[in-house]
């Protein structure tokens, strides 16, 4: 099977690339390489991929319209996961535009190339930012999201939108998944997660927003991999007899949380990275910033349903291993 992986030199996507290279797909993967965050990291994310034969690399822009719609006429795709865009809660503060460019109207392209060129299924990222301040935990795909708290989230909410309305008028089948904080080996910098270490790392002090009272729902890389391979098998199909929900319609659409299932303490989880790096973090407390919410909480129930898969790495493990991968690849 052919498949078209967006943001390919990216954290989840370039993981995603391996494994169905190893399943034995093609994989033509794409990504504008942007400077949101190291490009290095990017490059020698590719370079792991490079050892597969049946993998290719395509410099593309998702907001680029005439040469998304060429690749989609080119290559004719079975599959599309949809994994690339501007990502970040606070950089869209100050940077709104890119985030219209690359998530909706490239959101948009993406929608646009699956329509035309017969596409089987396109799973698509979404985000666990989407629940904004709801205080109903845990976040099930049935809550309302009609207030986001940042432009990041309002984007991903939008692809929603669109993807539904993409699947109602021309029977695309679309899976949106909401990503709850994906961590591990080759991880983003501009995470907590990695901006933790580094800092502890080096001797630096961390801040540590809303005085540590801050819940997440930390979720290791090989977990979320796991559950896009499943879920991309699991196609939606048209019931004009279902009754339309805020999450299931009778459209070929579906969406469905992806996370760990259980909410860790920031504090608890900084406590783990002291302990895998043999430091004791030195600790800025800080107030919450804007956009940020004090806690998430996924659950899993729909997507273990679908997939029959739970995800099964512990933050004593999953830490342990992004450390590990840490200090050999910055020689820490």
């Amino acid at each position: 099977m052919k498949y078209l992986v967006t943001g390919a030199a990216g954290f989840i996507a370039a993981a995603v690339s391996h494994r169905l290279c190893e399943m034995g797909h093609t994989v033509i993967g794409i990504d504008n390489l942007n400077t949101y965050y190291d490009v290095n990291l990017k490059l020698e994310r590719l370079q792991t991929l490079r050892v597969h034969q049946n993998f290719a690399f395509r410099t593309l822009d998702l907001f680029e319209k005439t040469a998304v719609a060429s690749l989609f006429q080119v290559e004719q795709f079975d599959k599309v996961i949809h994994l690339g865009a501007q990502a970040g809660v606070r950089f869209s503060l100050e940077n709104p535009h890119t985030y219209s460019d690359a998530n909706l109207a490239g959101h948009i392209n993406i929608l646009e190339g699956c329509r035309h060129n017969n596409i089987q299924h396109l799973v698509y990222a979404s985000s666990s930012s989407v629940y904004g301040m709801n205080k109903e935990q845990p976040f099930r795909e049935s809550h309302a999201v009609d207030h986001p708290v940042s432009l990041y989230a309002a984007t991903k909410r939008a692809n929603e939108l669109l993807s539904h309305t993409y699947s109602h008028l021309y029977g695309i089948p679309t899976t949106g998944l909401r990503f709850f904080t994906v961590y591990g080996p080759w991880g983003r910098p501009d995470m907590a997660p990695f901006k933790f270490t580094k800092a502890i790392a080096e001797g630096k002090a961390i801040d540590v927003y809303n005085h540590g009272d801050m819940y997440r729902d930390f979720t290791y890389i090989d977990d979320i991999v796991e559950g896009i391979i499943r879920i991309q098998d699991v196609i939606p199909t048209k019931d004009e007899a279902m009754r339309n929900t805020p999450n299931v319609s009778d459209a070929p659409y579906s969406i469905y949380n992806i996370g760990n299932g259980s909410p860790v303490r920031l504090m608890d989880f900084i406590n783990a990275i002291e302990e895998a790096l043999g430091v004791e973090a030195k600790k800025k407390f800080m107030p919450m910033q804007p956009g940020d919410v004090p806690s998430t909480w996924a659950s899993t129930e729909a997507l273990y349903k679908a997939t029959d898969y739970k995800p099964n790495v512990d933050i004593k493990t999953g830490v342990s291993n992004f450390v590990a991968w840490y200090k050999d690849y910055y020689k820490a």
